[in-house]
This record gives structure tokens, sequence and C-alpha cells, in this order.
């Protein structure tokens, strides 16, 4: 890529905002993430009882929670989807259309 070009982009305020923004809600997702599967892996190294709590004749409340763990992963990344392909997506363009 022309040095040049990569000069532009990153003297753009929106391309300093663009990683701001992206940085921030990352983290934030990160953080979010570990805390949710963190308190699943406590549960299970600590709280065995509480798990093992039968909420059916066979299913135990871990399995609801665990489940719960992976439906959480898969809503963060799709909040995380919708955020780049929207509000990302229009600052990538609007910093492209100011370095032509």
């Amino acid at each position: 890529m022309n040095t040049d070009v990569v000069s532009r982009v990153r003297a753009n305020p929106k391309f300093a905002e663009l990683e701001r923004k992206r940085s921030l809600f990352s983290r934030q997702l990160a953080v979010l993430m570990v805390v949710i599967y963190g308190g699943f892996i406590y549960a299970v190294a600590f709280q065995k009882p509480f798990l093992a709590t039968k909420i059916g004749s066979v299913v135990t409340l871990g399995l609801p929670i665990g489940l719960g763990v992976i439906l959480s992963a898969i809503l963060i990344t799709g909040w995380y989807v919708a955020r780049a392909n929207g509000e990302y997506e229009q600052l990538i363009r609007e910093i492209v259309e100011d370095t032509q």
C-alpha cells in the first residue's frame, strides 16, 4: 500500500475515532465474556451442589446455565458484528471518501 495513503488515513480524525470506538467496545465485550465464562467456571469449581440442583427428573441446573454461556457468546458476537456493519462501516466509508 502506498505510504502516502497510509499517512493520510492515519492523520484523519475519523480514523482515530474509529480506532477508539472499536477498541473500547471490543474490550467491554471481552470483559463481559470473561465475567460470564469466569463465573461459570467458578460455579463448576466451587458451587457444584448449586449446579447439581435438579430442575427436572434428569436435568440439573448446570445444563441450562452452560447453554446460557454458549448463547451469550453467540449474542455478544452478533452484537459486535451488528455494530461493525453499522456504525464502524459508516466511519470506514467516510475515511475512504476523505482519503481519495
